[in-house]
């Protein structure tokens, strides 16, 4: 079941950066470029980062191979998939809260602190988005729209502060993925964001200099 629904939210997030190729006219190799490092991006740097060698990702093909499924069938049936957009964005958010609780916990088995177990949920979650975001020039979404990645670090917190309750991982799991999914959902239906910054009138050396006369 656990590796279904990995499996599962691997092709949603590989459709999502395939999508990205569409919108931005990609050739056929940008499309699977896209859909790979979305798929696969943000726990490859999670290995890497807590020094599995190579990534998982690289160690089991068939994730790398969901996301070329995901790119090729964006590539000849973009049209009907696009219809169901709203299946993708679930079976996205169900992603995100699995890639959420895989993430710390990989974090917490090399012993990590409290801290990097919450930061690699988030970014196990979200790093593949960032990679995809970045290859098309695009300020990452995750910065600037959605209850997206704050869902994967509250879900992170979880996982962590349920550690103390004496419950075992897979319980910790299945929490942190449902709690993940269930904010995000929320967060969709409500249009909920963070409060955004907006832009001084004019730049901070220009208001500085206009304080001094």
């Amino acid at each position: 079941m656990l590796l279904f629904i990995d499996l599962l939210g691997t092709l949603a997030f590989a459709f999502t950066g395939a999508f990205r190729a569409v919108k931005h006219e990609l050739d056929w190799l940008g499309v699977i470029v896209l859909a790979t490092m979305t798929g696969v991006g943000g726990g490859m740097v999670r290995d890497l980062l807590l020094g599995t060698t190579p990534p998982l990702a690289l160690q089991q093909p068939m994730y790398i191979g969901i996301c070329i499924l995901g790119a090729v069938l964006t590539i000849v049936a973009k049209k009907r998939i696009a219809p169901h957009w709203d299946w993708v964005l679930l079976a996205d958010a169900l992603g995100l809260g699995f890639f959420a609780a895989i993430g710390a916990a990989h974090a917490e088995q090399a012993g990590a602190n409290p801290m990097t177990i919450v930061l690699l949920a988030g970014l196990t979650a979200v790093g593949g988005g960032v990679i995809r975001d970045v290859l098309v020039c695009e300020i990452p979404q995750v910065l600037k729209s959605d209850f997206y990645a704050t869902a994967a670090l509250l879900g992170g917190l979880a996982f962590w502060l349920l550690s103390y309750t004496g419950w075992a991982v897979t319980p910790r799991l299945l929490v942190t993925t449902l709690l993940t999914f269930g904010l995000r959902r929320f967060a969709m239906r409500r249009r909920l964001q963070l409060p955004k910054m907006r832009r001084l009138p004019d730049s901070p050396s220009a208001l500085a200099k206009r304080r001094r006369q």
